[in-house]
């Protein structure tokens, strides 16, 4: 498992509930298959009235979850069972993501006589395009068939 994201949340009476969010690296378990976990610690009670687990937040709070949820779903997506594979910069494809401590998706490439001009994007939603020598060795976490 990696270290994920913590939150604090409210339970139903009113106590403060610690919740984390980790992604699961399981070999068997890639891509679609791979999970993503949510911790509460401690595991709050169930509602009396209802039986329910319930936990409350701010909308601020509650959008920077689904923020962390988003990004340990890619992650796990991400992780690939045969591990990283390096190519060219030419052979980048769209949707390839890169190997390294922030991952980043090719949005875009493209060649120019001996130059592979790349258009990147962060997992915050960032682009930017960088050119490369079509030589260059990319390494990428993720390889996805298909074409530019």
């Amino acid at each position: 498992m990696t270290a994920g994201s913590g939150f604090t949340f409210t339970d139903a009476e009113n106590h403060d509930v610690p919740v984390g969010v980790a992604t699961v690296m399981v070999p068997e378990e890639t891509g679609a298959d791979a999970r993503v976990s949510v911790t509460l610690s401690p595991t709050p009670a169930p509602s009396p009235s209802t039986g329910e687990l319930r936990w409350s937040c701010t909308p601020a709070a509650a959008r920077e979850l689904a923020a962390a949820l988003v990004r340990a779903a890619e992650e796990a997506e991400n992780a690939s069972a045969e591990g990283p594979v390096t190519v060219r910069a030419d052979e980048l494809r769209r949707g390839d993501v890169r190997d390294g401590e922030r991952p980043m998706t090719v949005d875009g490439a493209r060649t120019d006589g001996s130059t592979a001009h790349i258009t990147w994007k962060s997992v915050e939603g960032r682009t930017w395009t960088q050119s490369y020598d079509v030589n260059t060795a990319i390494t990428l976490r993720r390889r996805l068939p298909g074409t530019r």
